[in-house]
């Protein structure tokens, strides 16, 4: 008998439209942008959104971390599976996010701000690399009263996994823990992605904080170097960190699943239950199938979870989410193929184990 998944799963995170653009290595330096990272918009960035649009033939995208997983799983999942909560501005990009989500059967759950627009992300693709510059505007005044609201507070008491990106510690912290407090009490899923290195850097205190109620915390390899650094971790070894983030002390009784991303190197998995690190390997998409690598982590979480949620193994989480990070980065932007997505276990995948 199928699961009744309707209203599962519910994320928070920055709805943002990305304004995306193929450009040079002089204009990163031009803005002392690093070629892969994510940071915030300061007063000096803001006159390159508009330069990506009159000078690079910029495409505008639907984005926003958590909206791209959510989007993805539930093409993956039953229909209303999920529900996405952030804020937005009362204008056409607004639409133009809602419009992506609807056409994905995504539910969304905005709080609408008449006084700011809805907020931008440029988007700087150099070969495999992407640099993102965040404006967050309207999403950055998302608070707790909105998902407080009896109306909205449904949605959380519904779900039974929830997804919130380490980006909206910058928005709404007591959202966050109010989130966690309701899953740790009712023995619901918590996970959380670190989302960008500069987070562990700024946020330290609310990552350690959160972690000891985080089921699974995802990540990718610059995340978990930064997240060591913050730590004060002895090591650079990405599976090392891993093993010594999972193995960190818990509110409860349930283990700490920690997957960590490489791009087109092995995923690494480790668990607070198991002296084991499984180590899988990925299936290199070629050159010449790529469109650009952004939204690439986000698509490998949302094949993960929507595999997770329907209780499936472990090896079958992690190969649905290399599948759709692959079928992702073969497209311009944090877009999905047109076509129908159908996930079909690949014979025989396995990680390799290792004891630490």
């Amino acid at each position: 008998m199928a699961q009744n998944l309707r209203g599962a799963l519910v994320g928070f995170c920055n709805p943002l439209l990305d304004i995306s653009a193929v450009v040079d290595d002089s204009l990163l330096a031009e803005y002392k942008l690093k070629a892969n990272d994510a940071i915030m918009a300061s007063p000096e960035h803001l006159p390159l959104f508009q330069t990506l649009i009159d000078k690079h033939n910029a495409l505008f995208l639907p984005g926003g971390s958590a909206q791209n997983t959510l989007r993805g799983a539930q093409r993956l999942l039953p229909e209303d599976s999920a529900v996405f909560f952030g804020a937005v501005g009362n204008d056409e990009n607004a639409q133009r996010l809602k419009g992506a989500a609807d056409k994905a059967k995504l539910r969304t759950n905005y709080m609408v701000n008449p006084t700011k627009p809805t907020g931008t992300c440029a988007l700087l693709i150099t070969g495999k690399n992407r640099s993102m510059v965040a404006n967050l505007s309207a999403a950055e005044t998302y608070n707790f009263s909105h998902v407080s609201a009896p109306e909205n507070w449904k949605d959380i008491e519904a779900a039974r996994f929830y997804y919130i990106t380490s980006f909206f510690f910058a928005v709404s912290p007591d959202t966050i823990e109010a989130v966690v407090k309701h899953a740790h009490d009712n023995n619901k899923t918590f996970t959380m992605n670190l989302s960008a290195p500069f987070v562990a850097e700024f946020f330290t205190a609310q990552i350690e904080k959160t972690l000891p109620y985080t089921d699974i915390l995802f990540g990718n390899e610059t995340e978990a170097a930064a997240l060591a650094t913050a730590l004060k971790f002895d090591t650079s070894d990405i599976k090392q960190i891993a093993k010594r983030v999972a193995d960190l002390p818990r509110a409860g009784s349930r283990p700490c699943l920690v997957v960590f991303t490489q791009g087109s190197e092995s995923t690494v998995i480790a668990s607070s239950d198991s002296d084991e690190v499984r180590v899988y390997g990925v299936t290199e998409v070629p050159d010449a199938e790529i469109g650009d690598t952004n939204g690439a982590g986000d698509a490998f979480v949302a094949g993960f979870l929507s595999q997770y949620m329907q209780e499936k193994p472990l090896d079958t989480c992690v190969d649905a989410g290399h599948w759709l990070a692959g079928q992702v980065v073969r497209q311009i932007g944090p877009n999905y193929p047109e076509t129908e997505l159908k996930f079909v276990p690949t014979a025989d995948f396995a990680p390799t184990v290792e004891k630490l």
